[in-house]
């Protein structure tokens, strides 16, 4: 089945044909640095990681480039509320984002351009549009350049919303542009309320590059003029994705063939972001569940999907990527030696769902079907067989980056030690758990008070409640 993905540009579902055979030019918009991240912005990074693994399994040569907003007009803002320099800001939550990434074990992309570093390539590209004459820049002495969007007779086309059925662009003084609409290229420097290290020269006069352009420019340096797929969140399809689109077209850079975008985290049905001030930190997070739980719970759902965050469903899926690790530890312990390292390939019902749309849904429920069937092997004594299902588990959690045996989550990339050591407690004592419960179906009390002694001496309390048995450090 060819790798099929719903273009929001076209509202369709297309076959996947690069541009190039083999290979595939991926670009997503990645954040702006300007706090800690939280979990609905880190949803984008593990949704677009599955998808570069996916490619990258079916045999594709990936360029995948991830940039930085490291300029930014609420980086300024944020900068200048807390009395340090932006620049410090940008580095400092640049590395919280790195963390973040690493404890959800999201691969690094091919690179990832930071904006401060390409504005050499922004103000060609904005000297491009004025010489096309799609920019202009602005006569109120401001130092600005707009982008003229009536000059562009596709602008809205990625979004299908004509030009006056927009509302104006907010991003900057409106006196200088000839539309309300028209968008900023280039902002000049307000030396009044601006540092002078956030501006950079230009033929224009010093200033700083506008949102929409940094993401041109940086595709256009590491993609070239045309590429395969543009990711990001749903949220940034208007006004960022448009404009990107159009400044890039009216260029003459074809630009993305699909756009891709994954869906919002909702906490009391809104978006979840810091301006509300609903978000939920990862390292707060984190002190609660093991990085590997939070990227389950994550992939489980369709990237389309909005997902309402709660504890609740965050510990139904810690409990649901539980019983695969138990599995793949019963497993382990009826292997001989000669097993460890065969490989075998992907169901067919997995690589089906994940062909349609990156369908993790489907993916993962074939996962489970799996353990089910390996755990039933398991109990009638078939262990060949059951290492066989053992094998496609872990090839199916290889591609959906959830493998505990990754050196990402096992060598110190993802999360700390105390991380690491409650979530081998969780899987022994589940283990343990399941083995008692199996006990108690055959009657078999003996048996069950043995593990639930078992488990007291080593320190666990374990209470049996409606929805399970429920263990604490005594």
């Amino acid at each position: 089945m060819t790798f099929r993905l719903y273009d929001t540009a076209t509202r369709e579902v297309r076959d996947f044909v690069p541009l190039e055979e083999g290979k595939a030019g991926l670009y997503v918009c990645g954040l702006t640095v300007q706090s800690e991240p939280h979990v609905g912005h880190v949803r984008s990074g593990v949704n677009f990681d599955v998808l570069q693994r996916w490619l990258r399994h079916q045999g594709y040569d990936v360029t995948f480039i991830r940039n930085v907003t490291d300029i930014d007009d609420k980086i300024l803002t944020k900068s200048a509320e807390q009395g340090r320099p932006w620049y410090n800001l940008a580095y400092a939550m640049h590395r919280e984002l790195d963390k973040a990434y690493a404890a959800l074990n999201v691969a690094p992309p091919t690179y990832e351009p930071a904006a401060t570093g390409h504005v050499p390539e922004m103000v060609e590209l904005i000297s491009d549009l004025i010489g096309k004459g799609h920019a202009y820049p602005a006569e109120d002495g401001s130092g600005d350049v707009y982008f003229d969007v009536r000059s562009w007779p596709s602008y809205g086309e990625l979004t299908h919303q004509g030009i006056d059925d927009m509302e104006p662009a907010g991003d900057a003084d409106p006196r200088g542009k000839r539309d309300p609409r028209d968008f900023a290229l280039w902002k000049g420097w307000k030396k009044d309320s601006e540092p002078e290290t956030a501006a950079w020269p230009s033929p224009w006069g010093p200033g700083r590059p506008g949102w929409h352009i940094e993401c041109s420019a940086m595709a256009g340096k590491y993609l070239g003029p045309a590429f395969d797929i543009h990711g990001g969140g749903v949220d940034l399809r208007f006004p960022h994705h448009e404009n990107e689109q159009a400044q890039s077209r009216a260029a003459g850079r074809p630009f993305a063939t699909y756009w891709m975008h994954n869906a919002w985290i909702t906490t009391a049905g809104e978006k979840m972001s810091k301006s509300l001030g609903n978000s939920l930190t990862i390292p707060n997070v984190l002190e609660k569940y093991r990085g590997i739980e939070l990227r389950y719970y994550l992939v489980a759902a369709h990237y389309r999907s909005h997902v309402e965050f709660s504890f609740d469903a965050l510990d139904e899926a810690a409990v649901g990527f539980r019983r695969i690790e138990n599995f793949l530890e019963r497993s382990a312990r009826a292997m001989t030696p000669g097993e460890h390292g065969v490989s075998y390939a992907l169901p067919r019902a997995f690589a089906d769902a994940m062909d349609d749309d990156l369908g993790t849904p489907g993916a993962v429920a074939v996962l489970h079907d799996t353990v089910r069937e390996g755990n039933r092997l398991l109990d009638a004594g078939d262990a060949e067989e059951a290492f066989v299902r053992r094998a496609e588990v872990r090839r199916m959690l290889d591609v959906l980056g959830l493998d505990p045996s990754d050196p990402a989550w096992t060598d110190g990339g993802a999360g700390s030690g105390d991380d690491k050591l409650k979530g081998a407690v969780d899987v022994l004592v589940a283990g343990l758990l399941e083995e008692r419960a199996a006990a108690r179906e055959a009657k078999d009390w003996a048996r069950a008070d043995a593990i639930r002694d078992q488990i007291k001496q080593a320190g666990i309390e374990v209470e049996d409640t409606p929805d399970g048995p429920k263990w604490t450090v005594s």
